[in-house]
C-alpha cells in the first residue's frame, strides 16, 4: 500500500507542480516522512523529482530559455555538492523560517497574482541564486517555489517558466544525486521509493501540460502566488511545531 500511495502522490504532486511552476514536492515531504525516516526524505524526494524531469524536458523542450540556464547551472552544481556535505552534518531548520517568510511575502509583492512583476531582475542574478537555492533544495528536498518570483520578474510565465526551471533542476539534480550516493545517504531500498515517485511524476507531467495549455497567463500567476504562499505557511508551521 505504501508503494501505491507514493506512486499516486507522485502523479498529484507533478500535476500541481506543472500548473503552478513548482511547489508540488511539498506534497511529498510529509507523506515520504510518514513512511521513511525524516533523515532520508530529501534524498528520496530529490530522486523522484529527477526521474520525472526528463519527461517534462521533452514536453516543454521548445520553451527552454537556454541563456538563463547557462547562468544558473554552474553555480547550482557547486551548491548541490556543498548542500549534500552540510546535509550529513548540520541541522538547518532555521532556513525554513526565512524561506517561509519570503514565500508568504510574494502574495503581497505580486498583489495576489494581479501584478506581473514585483522587482527588477537581471540575468546574472541567477548565478548566486543557482548556488543558494540548489544548496537549500539539497538540504530539504523541496524549495521549487522559492525561485518562482525571480522567474516571474524575468518575464517568464507558463511554459517558459516551467521549461527553464526544469532544465536548471535537471542538471543540478545530477550533482545532488551523485553527492547523496557518494556520502552514503541514498542507498538500497531508498532508490525503489524514489523511482516509484518518479514514475508517478512522469504521468503527472503529461496530464499537467494538457491542463496548463488551457490556462491564461494571469491565472497561472495567481496559482503560482497561491502555491508559494501555501508553501511558505507549510514551512513556518513545520518550523514552529
Amino acid at each position: 500500500m505504501s508503494y501505491f500511495i507514493l506512486f499516486i502522490c507522485g502523479i498529484i504532486a507533478y500535476i500541481v507542480s506543472t500548473l503552478s511552476g513548482g511547489g508540488g514536492a511539498l506534497i511529498l515531504l510529509p507523506i515520504v516522512g510518514f513512511y521513511l525516516s525524516p533523515s532520508v526524505v530529501a534524498p528520496v524526494v530529490n530522486l523522484g523529482n529527477m526521474i520525472g524531469r526528463p519527461a517534462r524536458l521533452i514536453l516543454f523542450w521548445k520553451d527552454i530559455q537556454w541563456k538563463l540556464v547557462a547562468f544558473f547551472v554552474p553555480s547550482a552544481l557547486l551548491g548541490a555538492v556543498v548542500g549534500a556535505f552540510i546535509f550529513v552534518q548540520l541541522e538547518s531548520d532555521w532556513i525554513q523560517l526565512l524561506l517561509g517568510m519570503f514565500l508568504i511575502s510574494t502574495a503581497f509583492q505580486f498583489r495576489f497574482g494581479k501584478k506581473k512583476t514585483s522587482f527588477s531582475m537581471k540575468m546574472w542574478y541567477f548565478i548566486p541564486l543557482g548556488f543558494v537555492v540548489t544548496l537549500i533544495s539539497t538540504l530539504f528536498g523541496a524549495t521549487g517555489a522559492v525561485l518562482n518570483p525571480f522567474y516571474l520578474n524575468m518575464g517568464l510565465v507558463k511554459e517558459k517558466l516551467i521549461a527553464t526551471k526544469t532544465a536548471n533542476s535537471f542538471f543540478a539534480g545530477f550533482a545532488q544525486l551523485g553527492s547523496y550516493t557518494f556520502l552514503g545517504v541514498l542507498h538500497g531500498e531508498l532508490w525503489g521509493y524514489g523511482i516509484l515517485i518518479g514514475l508517478g511524476a512522469i504521468i503527472g507531467n503529461i496530464f499537467g501540460k494538457r491542463l496548463l495549455s488551457k490556462m491564461s497567463d494571469e491565472s497561472f500567476r495567481k496559482l503560482v502566488v497561491f502555491i508559494m504562499t501555501v508553501s511558505g505557511v507549510v514551512m513556518l508551521v513545520k518550523y514552529f511545531t
